[in-house]
């Protein structure tokens, strides 16, 4: 015996909308959190790349500093505040620490609250 079904199943439009909702919200926080991201991997790679090239190393500290911020200037980045990124040398290696907090507005009074925080050590020729 076959039965015939003559009424089709599927989703409903309710269920359609609330999955493209969302959907639509998963990709509205995407959005808004790729900047921040973005910019701390180019900062991270703008102090590791200080970090590893020895003849960076040789300058003084506040030398190595001023690099840092015009390499941050070249990439159109900058950190939040000053104090964020501490070089401290200690016994011939240098410690780069960078901690920081991006703070992303998403929706009316919600904020997203983004922690990055990196250490790198070199060695002083």
């Amino acid at each position: 015996m076959s039965v015939c079904r003559t009424r089709q199943e599927g989703a409903s439009i309710l269920a359609s909308l609330i999955v493209i909702m969302v959907a639509g919200i998963f990709f509205t926080v995407g959005f808004k959190l790729y900047t921040p991201y973005w910019d701390h991997l180019t900062i991270k790679s703008v102090v590791e790349d200080i970090s590893l090239d020895p003849e960076e190393l040789r300058k003084p500290l506040p030398e190595i500093r001023s690099d840092i911020n015009k390499r941050f200037h070249i990439n159109q980045v900058r950190l939040p505040e000053r104090e964020d990124l501490t070089l401290k040398l200690e016994e011939g290696i240098i410690y780069f620490d960078l901690k920081y907090e991006r703070r992303v507005p998403m929706f009316y009074n919600v904020d997203a609250v983004i922690n990055f925080e990196e250490h790198f050590e070199a060695r002083k020729p």
